[in-house]
């Protein structure tokens, strides 16, 4: 399975206040709080570890079906920049994130080697969502395959596995 992720800094800089009181302990888990405390660019860790954990959860919505607001119960394992896991309620997911300019893309697999398999789609592609999920309809046998759709700002991206 896949899910990703996309950040427009400039637009989360404009918008979001993240060092307002409070705001960290309702997302981020108290090492995620220290990952961004010591960061030489913290705002920039704060969105790629948001990155991580909406890309895993995308993975988590389709597998369980559970919809919901529960940052905290996705627990980054942040290996660097660019990589890490994410726990969630006894599932791990494999994160790869790209900084770019001024927007941060991450992508999440259930299994390493699905990263191999990763393509970046049209995001003009029909599409059919079932239950608030996207698919792709796979034409020659009309069969759903799972896509993963982001955007924020000035981006998106659709993703899917070959």
């Amino acid at each position: 399975m896949i899910g990703n992720d996309i950040v427009d800094l400039a637009l989360a800089r404009k918008e979001s206040n993240w060092k307002r009181p409070g705001y960290l302990d309702k997302i981020f888990t108290q090492n995620e709080q220290l990952l961004i405390a010591t960061a030489e660019h913290p705002d920039i860790m704060v969105w790629n570890l948001w990155s991580r954990k909406e890309a895993a959860y995308k993975i988590y919505n389709r597998a369980t079906g559970v919809r919901g607001y529960f940052p905290l119960n996705l627990v980054c394992v942040y290996e660097n920049t660019n990589s890490g896991s994410v726990l969630c309620n006894g599932y791990t997911y494999y994160t790869k994130t790209e900084i770019v300019k001024d927007k941060i893309h991450t992508v999440a697999v259930t299994d390493k080697m699905d990263f191999e398999m990763v393509l970046e789609l049209d995001t003009e592609i029909k599409m059919v969502k079932k239950k608030g999920i996207p698919f792709l309809v796979e034409e020659k046998t009309n069969s759903l395959k799972p896509v993963s759709l982001s955007h924020h700002g000035r981006y998106s991206v659709l993703v899917g596995l070959k």
